[in-house]
Parts: structure tokens; sequence; C-alpha cells
């Protein structure tokens, strides 16, 4: 087995733009949402993916292809902008169309704090290159410790699968040279932080 296979999968699997979909799956299965009917949930699953993952993905995929640039092109530092405006594009998008089918505000939240961490890192990444996957990572645990504050539950053994994945998560984009140590740290305390605050305020 590849040396660096381990660390894509986990690259792979642990992508930013999967963090709202999963928190609204979660929301849906184990808060008083569940009991919302099947067809509203199943629309707000399918806008949240079609404009947080399907929707980006092909827009970058026909920006590679229009500027013949393979994967890893797009991803230098000087071209993240283009990956980080059309993320933030399309989740604008996706709050404007959940807000305006009422859609609680605990789950505009989660939209929120992927786009304010997108933000930031934007603003960051002028002057050093911030690692994405890290701040996807931050964001489960910043969510998690304002869940388990608003809501009063131990949120100690989740705390520690999330923190054991954050740091899976890092390690991974250390060992395949895409990032470096202070790259991955800076990326994870911004998803900490708009994970936290975006939830509680």
């Amino acid at each position: 087995m590849n040396a660096t296979f381990i660390p894509r999968m986990l690259s792979a699997v642990f992508r930013p733009s999967f963090y709202p979909l999963v928190v609204f799956v979660i929301l849906f299965s184990l808060t008083y949402m569940h009991e919302f009917p099947w067809e509203f949930k199943l629309w707000a699953l399918s806008s949240v993916y079609a404009f947080t993952i399907a929707i980006p993905y092909v827009l970058i995929w026909l920006i590679r292809k229009a500027n013949h640039w393979q994967a890893k092109d797009i991803y230098v530092q000087h071209r993240r902008f283009i990956v980080y405006t059309v993320n933030i594009i399309s989740y604008i998008s996706c709050i404007i169309v959940c807000q305006s089918f009422y859609l609680p505000a605990i789950t505009i939240s989660v939209l929120n704090v992927s786009l304010m961490a997108q933000i930031l890192c934007v603003i960051v990444n002028f002057w050093y290159k911030v690692s994405m996957r890290s701040a996807g990572t931050g964001l489960a645990i910043g969510t998690l410790l304002a869940y388990s504050h608003l809501f009063h539950f131990n949120p100690t053994w989740w705390l520690c699968v999330a923190i054991l994945i954050s740091g899976a998560v890092m390690s991974s984009r250390m060992i395949l040279v895409d990032h470096k140590l202070g790259e991955v740290l800076l990326g994870t305390i911004i998803g900490i932080g708009c994970g936290f605050c975006g939830i509680i305020v």
C-alpha cells in the first residue's frame, strides 16, 4: 500500500464542503426536527447538497477545464481565491434559499458559520496560506462545544472523536506536503472560533 494512501483518503473524506450536509443530517435525526415531514427534510438536504457540494464542484471543474489546469493547479495560493469565491457565492445562495423557506434558525446558523470560516480564510490567504480542510474539522469541534453549551449535554466522547479526526486530517495535509504545521493549526483555530462563536451568537 502506498504510504500516502491513508492521508489521501482522509483528505478526500473530510472535505469542508461536507460539513453542512452532515450537520443537517444529524439535526434532522437527533433533534426535534426529526418530526418534520420527510418531504421537507429531503428538500432541505437536497438543497444543501446542491449548493454546498454539487454546484461548486461543477463550476470549479469547468473553470479548470477552461484554463487547462490539473486538479492541484487551482489550489496553489494565488488561485485559491477562485475556489473560495465560487464556494462563498454558492453558500450565500443556499442561505437565501433556506431562509426563504423558513428553515429553523439553528440550521441557518450551520451555513452561516461555514460561510464565516471561508471568508476569514480568504482574508488570511492574502498573507498566509491556510488549510480549509483543517478549518472544516475545526468547525466540527467548535460547533460541538457550542451545542453542548446550548443544550447542556456532556460532549466529552464526541469531542474526543472530533479532535482525533482533526489531528488525523491535519497530519494528512502535512504528509501530503499540501500544508505546513502553521497553516493547518491556523485553519483549525479559525474553524473552532467560527464554529463556537457563530452558533452561540
